[in-house]
């Protein structure tokens, strides 16, 4: 099997494979006895059909079967070996019939070959990577989560906006007074009265057991069914028609008493010894700092993303044979529409080249052991996420094993490794100009970047 390649000035190119009958012959002789022993053929017992016979009935599309593939692995090949910046898919000039007749066969496919790029990271490009400041009053909020996550519910005299109340929830009728036919009735009614509508909410806050309060439920939960249906104690589709009002009997009312400063509290939050408020202040920060990383880091990579896309996006693409490989490859795209397509796509494709020219120079791809650790951090979080903090490396690695077996998420997988490795080198290579900012100042430059 012989394969070529004639590049174009206008950045395609064509391959042609010339196939003779030595190339396939046998893989097509091969794949007819494999017929023969596996198929029910009417007439003959299985295994027991010959060689012409199964020529004469299969024969072309097998042919064309080992054809079609040994051409298309053979162009491949080719592209992989010679390291052939290939855009888009290989598309074949003609159609070629396969016939019984012929031994030997020639085919072509058009490709688009991405330009040769000159691509150098150094402390000559800066890139800005903008930490998010940490405030008082963002270690004053933590805090006070945290002191209710890690509190104790206890009785109060008066319901109040984080209350948790409990009672007897009764349907009224249209003048006030409690129905009684056909009824509905929850005798374990609960609510929190700050996840309500709020003027709902308002009739119940002073409040206090023994006391009856005349609300409407569809309005407190802002319409949901399926809340609604909660509150009440019956089915979604019941819940549907619900719009009118109901009397809850206060039974109990219970608040969260947040937890004490105290070193109890602190081990708890921490898992570790805090040696009194100022440490644990200092850890709150360090706490929320980490939470708040992973934005800095996704603006980092769409700014640097934009920066080198600006610097290194200038080159000429194959524009024609990518919007003819759109229309024939990809779903709803026509002839009509394929330049708004592809100018939408354009950006992508060119940070893909820019992408892959900085990972081969920088020897970024992939290894085992990359993808085999990100998949263990991912089941550890995971795993966490259910309560299972301690798991132990076994199940870790069981769990990471079924996420990497699985096609899509490995690939995935895979993906996102060789996207944080790439990252990280270009924020080793470049000069990153550390700025904190606010909140506020952050969320302004990220929306602009999007």
């Amino acid at each position: 099997m012989n394969v070529t390649l004639e590049k174009k000035d206008d950045g395609t190119g064509i391959i042609t494979v010339n196939i003779e009958e030595k190339d396939y012959a046998q893989k097509v002789t091969d794949n007819l006895k494999q017929i023969g022993r596996t198929h029910n053929i009417p007439g003959f017992r299985k295994g027991h059909i010959s060689i012409d016979q199964l020529r004469r009935r299969f024969g072309r599309d097998v042919k064309s079967d080992v054809i079609n593939h040994e051409v298309i692995e053979a162009a491949l090949n080719y592209i992989r070996e010679n390291k052939i910046n290939c855009l888009g898919e290989i598309m074949p000039v003609e159609v070629k019939e396969i016939n019984l007749t012929d031994a030997d066969y020639t085919f072509q496919y058009e490709i688009g070959v991405g330009p040769e790029l000159d691509i150098e990271l150094n402390k000559d490009i800066t890139i800005p990577f903008y930490n998010i400041e940490v405030t008082k009053e963002m270690i004053d909020e933590q805090d006070n989560d945290l002191r209710r996550r890690f509190g104790k519910q206890e009785q109060n005299e008066t319901v109040t906006e984080d209350a948790f109340v409990k009672g007897t929830i009764m349907q009224l009728n249209a003048d006030g007074s409690v129905k009684e036919d056909d009824a509905i009735q929850n005798n374990n009614g609960m609510l929190l009265v700050n996840h309500i509508a709020k003027e709902e909410a308002e009739k119940f806050i002073g409040k206090k057991v023994g006391d009856k309060v005349i609300f409407n439920p569809a309005k407190a939960t802002n319409g949901n069914t399926n809340e609604l249906a909660s509150l009440l104690g019956i089915q979604a589709d019941a819940a549907a028609a619900i719009d009118g009002d109901f009397e809850f009997n206060i039974a109990d009312i219970m608040v969260v008493k947040p937890a004490e400063h105290n070193e109890e509290y602190f081990k708890m939050v921490f898992n570790k010894e805090i040696a009194g408020e100022e440490e644990y202040f200092e850890e709150l920060k360090k706490y929320i700092a980490a939470q708040l990383a992973p934005n800095s880091q996704i603006l980092f990579d769409m700014t640097a993303e934009k920066v080198l896309t600006e610097k290194y996006g200038n080159m000429e693409l194959p524009d024609n044979f990518l919007k003819k490989w759109l229309v024939s490859r990809q779903d709803g795209v026509t002839e009509e529409t394929v330049d708004e397509e592809y100018t939408r796509m354009e950006p992508a494709i060119k940070w893909q080249l820019i992408r892959d020219v900085i990972a081969e120079k920088n020897n970024l791809a992939p290894s085992k052991e990359d993808v085999e650790n990100y998949a263990k951090m991912y089941a550890r979080r995971q795993l966490m996420q259910y309560g299972m903090v301690d798991a132990d490396d076994e199940m870790v690695e069981g769990f990471a094993k079924r996420f990497m077996e699985d096609k899509n998420f490995g690939r995935q997988i895979v993906e996102q490794v060789a996207n944080r490795k790439l990252f990280m080198c270009i924020h080793s290579l470049v000069n990153v100009e550390e700025k904190t900012v606010s909140l506020d100042e952050f969320k302004t430059l990220a929306n602009a970047e999007k």
